[in-house]
């Protein structure tokens, strides 16, 4: 019997990965809640401003963890191995089969309660999930 790898199936994986790297790095991967949370924002974002999700996850003004000066960054080479890690990959799998409900009440930004970003002094938050608010 042969078999041979699909290549739409190992490139939803490498989004996966992706995805899952970014979603770690933002929230250490407290509770399974708020990485879907974060998971769903992503996807709430890519369908809301028309951005591909790829796009999304590499946008560094979204993602603290994407810039090389903070502190975050160190944790986007997590081992892949890691629980913690694997928990983020399946809830990424899941947004990108369509199987991720909406678990931040549509919302498209997020920062974490220690910060107070300028774009957010005006705003109210739509949701508050350990400790990270997310905005619509």
């Amino acid at each position: 019997m042969n078999f041979s790898v699909i290549e739409s199936q190992s490139e939803t994986m490498a989004l996966a990965y992706r995805i899952a790297r970014v979603v770690y790095a933002e929230t250490y991967a407290r509770s399974l809640r708020v990485v879907e949370a974060l998971t769903s924002m992503i996807s709430n974002c890519a369908r809301k401003n028309n951005r591909d999700i790829c796009d999304v996850v590499s946008d560094a003004t979204i993602f603290e963890s994407l810039n090389t000066d903070s502190m975050r960054h160190m944790e986007m080479n997590i081992d892949s191995n890691r629980r913690e890690f694997q928990m983020c990959v399946r809830i990424a799998v899941r947004m990108l089969h369509g199987h991720l409900p909406d678990m931040c009440r549509g919302a498209t930004m997020f920062h974490r309660a220690e910060l107070l970003p300028d774009w957010a002094i005006a705003r109210g938050y739509v949701a508050d999930i350990d400790g990270i608010l997310f905005y619509a």
